[in-house]
């Protein structure tokens, strides 16, 4: 697999892969959000301050405002942390800019 990534990678610019690593991320986001949510042993329909068909359309959304990501992990009795890092140096500690 690693192989087949590295290939379609070397036909691609750097715009495109850093695009498609986005993208990626997005979707490991969405499915990270529904895994927490079934690990919690929540059905979509038991979300608070949620109805079922909205979770349904934020766990398969690809973006989202970060106020409803800090809802829907507040319904789960969760708290958000949001840090930077340097992508150039990463032995630099990462700053946090919101933590609730």
């Amino acid at each position: 697999m690693k192989n087949a990534i590295k290939m379609m990678e070397d036909n691609m610019s750097e715009e495109s892969i850093r695009r498609a690593r986005i993208k990626a991320e997005l979707e490991i986001l969405s499915l990270k959000m529904a895994k927490l949510r079934a690990e919690h042993d929540i059905k979509q329909s038991d979300m608070r301050n949620f109805k079922q068909s909205s979770v349904s359309k934020i766990e398969s959304r690809k973006d989202m405002k970060i106020s409803t990501m800090l809802d829907y992990f507040d319904s789960l009795g969760m708290g958000v942390e949001i840090s930077v890092f340097n992508r150039d140096n990463q032995t630099e500690s990462k700053q946090i800019l919101i933590r609730v």
